[in-house]
This record gives structure tokens, sequence and C-alpha cells, in this order.
């Protein structure tokens, strides 16, 4: 008598959320994360059907994908998308913070409003910290069940943490604070096993920099990067997906510069 093969049971599919993702470098790095066998969950502002394309999109690369109308600088739309990832899917692996927001209206320093400061900061500070205190608990509460489980969270700031814009200083001050965030995530979570990373984009090519291409075009032309050529929503997406398979073990609170090298320092 053939003794029948033990079937197979499928591993289920990671979960991967990632804020801002319908768009720019989010979706870049949700479209990495689909081509690692992630399943995703994406915020944005804006209606469904104004992102329906990059669903579809990722939907092709065989990502089973959730679209959270969800402003994260709202705390009800916060705990709105995380309720609805508990329904649809019951389990969060990777949290990437991506979504954020450039003031409205570049001011000098010696002109910005507190009206200003205060969105840009509740959307790129704010609304990523407490995000991920919600989805730091649930992770938590993952680990402790099921000591196999494993994940991450990735916080995108930018290469204006460390390099300064007097004519955007409130998106200045909300990267800095990100990567304090992160350092302050990765010590507190490291007990858990949860590591917390930082990635710093340089000068990224997409809708949103349109508008100063031919500047930034002119200086990356006359050495503005080491590597001569404008960074793509790919490039980002590589490393957090090499991030959420967890090729860097034992770097809890790194940060990865994705500029062509435009920080180095160079005479």
């Amino acid at each position: 008598m053939k003794v029948p093969k033990p079937m197979k049971v499928p591993k289920p599919m990671k979960v991967a959320v990632v804020t801002g993702g319908a768009r720019g470098i989010g979706l870049g790095i949700a479209r990495c994360l689909a081509g690692e066998g992630f399943d995703l969950a994406i915020c944005g502002r804006r209606e469904r059907g104004e992102v329906a394309g990059s669903l579809e999109e990722l939907e092709s690369r065989g990502a089973r994908t959730l679209y959270v109308r969800a402003d994260v600088a709202e705390q009800a739309a916060r705990q709105r998308l995380i309720a609805a990832v508990r329904q649809e899917f019951g389990r969060l692996d990777v949290l990437v913070n991506n979504a954020g927001m450039a003031p409205r209206q570049r001011k000098d320093l010696l002109e910005a409003t507190e009206e200003s400061f205060e969105e840009v900061l509740r959307t790129n500070l704010q609304g990523p910290y407490f995000l991920t205190q919600a989805c730091a608990l649930w992770m938590i509460e993952q680990r402790t069940t099921a000591s196999a489980w494993n994940g991450c969270i990735v916080n995108i700031s930018s290469m204006s943490a460390t390099v300064a814009s007097t004519n955007r200083g409130e998106y200045c001050i909300s990267k800095a604070g990100v990567s304090m965030a992160t350092n302050l995530w990765a010590a507190r979570l490291g007990e858990f096993g949860i590591p917390v990373y930082e990635v710093r984009p340089g000068v990224i090519k997409t809708d949103m920099t349109s508008a100063v291409e031919a500047r930034y075009s002119d200086l990356i032309e006359h050495g503005l990067t080491i590597e001569p050529r404008w960074g793509t929503p790919d490039d980002v997406g590589r490393v957090v997906a090499a991030l959420a398979r967890g090729d860097l073990p034992y770097c809890t609170g790194t940060v990865v510069n994705v500029d062509g090298g435009l920080t180095v320092a160079r005479l």
C-alpha cells in the first residue's frame, strides 16, 4: 500500500503596513515588498478610486492588498487603520512609516507660521510616533503568543534630518525627530526582539519632486551626488525589502542612507 505524502500546508503570507504606499517612494516600497511575498495594507489621504491603478499593480505582483483612507495625523484614522488590518489579515509583521508632507508653502525661518509647523509635525512626526506605539503593542502581543513570529519597523526619514534647508525648517525638524524616534523605539523594543530601522532618502524622482526637477538635475550634473543620477522609489524600496527580510540582523537602530552619496563629506 502506497503511503500518501503529507500535504504541505502553505505558510501564511506576512503582512506589511505602508503608510502613503500608493504613490512615490511609498509605492516603490510597496512594490518591492510585494515582490518579496508580503500582503499589503496601504493607507493614504486620497479616495480609493484615485489609487486604483497602484493597487492593481501591487496585486499583479501577487500581493493581497487592503486600502484604508486614513490620515496618519489623526488619532481616529490611525485606530481605524489598525482595526481594518486586524479584520482583513489578522496579523502584522512590518510597519513602514513612510507618509509625510512638505510645508504647503516654503517660507524662510523668519517668516514661517506656527500653523505650518504644527501641520507638518503632526503628519511627519506625531502621527508616525503614535502609529508605531499602536503597532508595537500588537507586535509584542504576536511575539509573546508565537515565538516564531518576527518582524520589524522601518521609518522613512530624509537627508533633511541632517541637511539644513532654511526655507522649510519645519520639515527638517520633523525628520530629525523621526531619527530620534527610531533610536527611542529601537531601545524600547529590543527586549522583544523587534528591530527598528531608519531609511534616509536623498533626491528621489517622484511626482512630488517634479516641480524642482530642472534645478536638481542641474545640481546632480555638477556633482551634488557621488552617483551622478536621481534616486528612484525602487532604490528605497529595495533597501526596505532587505530590512523586512531580516537581511540586517543585529543592526537595530541603524540608519541607511539612500542618497547616492549626497551626504558624504567631500573637499
